[in-house]
This record gives C-alpha cells, sequence and structure tokens, in this order.
C-alpha cells in the first residue's frame, strides 16, 4: 500500500518507537495506542506552528475530539519503529479536522489512517466559532518535516 498522494499540506512525520507496554497478550499493537500516537502527532504538529494546547486554551479556546476514525490495514510490534505523518485536512465554523497516516519505518507500508475531528469550545464547553488566528496555524508548519519524540 503506497502512500496517499492526496494527503493534505503541510504535514509533519512523527517517528515513534513501539514499547511493550503498547502491545497487546499476541504481541501486536492494542488498538486504542493508535489513538496516543495520533495525539502525539497532533501535539508536535501544533508545536511545529508556533503554539501549544495550552497556549490555545490560554487564548479560550478547547478542541475536544468529537469523532474518531481509525481503519487498521497492518500490524505494529514491539519494538517497532513507526512514522505517523498528520496534516488538517478540514476547517469548519467551529471545528477541525486532523487526518493521519501510520507507516513502517521505511513509509513503504501503510499501517493505519485515521482522522480525528475536533469541536471548537470555551472553557465551559459551549460551542464557539473557530478563530482566525487559530486558521493561520498551519502558515508557520514546516511541510515534510521529521520530528523524533
Amino acid at each position: 500500500m503506497s502512500l496517499s498522494a492526496t494527503f493534505p499540506a503541510p504535514w509533519i512525520w512523527l517517528g515513534h518507537r513501539i514499547s511493550y507496554g503498547e502491545t497487546d497478550t499476541m504481541g501486536i499493537v492494542y488498538y486504542a495506542e493508535y489513538l496516543h500516537i495520533f495525539e502525539r502527532a497532533r501535539d508536535a504538529y501544533i508545536r511545529l506552528s508556533g503554539f501549544s494546547y495550552n497556549v490555545v486554551e490560554e487564548r479560550g479556546i478547547y478542541l475536544p475530539v468529537r469523532e474518531v476514525q481509525c481503519r487498521y490495514r497492518s500490524p505494529a510490534r514491539f519494538d517497532d519503529v513507526v512514522h505517523c505523518r498528520v496534516a488538517i485536512s478540514e476547517w469548519g465554523r467551529a471545528s477541525l479536522t486532523f487526518t493521519y497516516e501510520l507507516t513502517n519505518e521505511t513509509r513503504d507500508r501503510i499501517l493505519v489512517t485515521g482522522m480525528t475531528q475536533h469541536a471548537a469550545a470555551d472553557a465551559s464547553g459551549k460551542p464557539v466559532r473557530m478563530p482566525e488566528w487559530l486558521k493561520h496555524i498551519t502558515d508557520n508548519i514546516p511541510h515534510d518535516t521529521f520530528v523524533s519524540l
């Protein structure tokens, strides 16, 4: 399976080594752990923009996940190095969507694809319009950057 040619730009890659605690009794990554990898990639993406979730929340915007999709294509195993490609694929009036593609280390096999949709909310959880300043965070993302945590 080759990488998606229509993946939204700008994207970044996050490198991640699978730990023993992320695997199940069959020796493969437990399905819910992929959501944690998505979260780490999303956090790295926001940080590369010059912001962080803390800064966004200090400005009164919270981004709770309201929808998740995850499609499992091929398993990852303990000690595998995986790369997670992430980008913002859609902006709504009060939401944004991140798209993910998790590959093996050489990026020639897609393991998992997914998306998370986030609502824009205030501190009380009430939906708010996505602020213009937040829509410009991708202006500072260096395209096709690799981040290792």
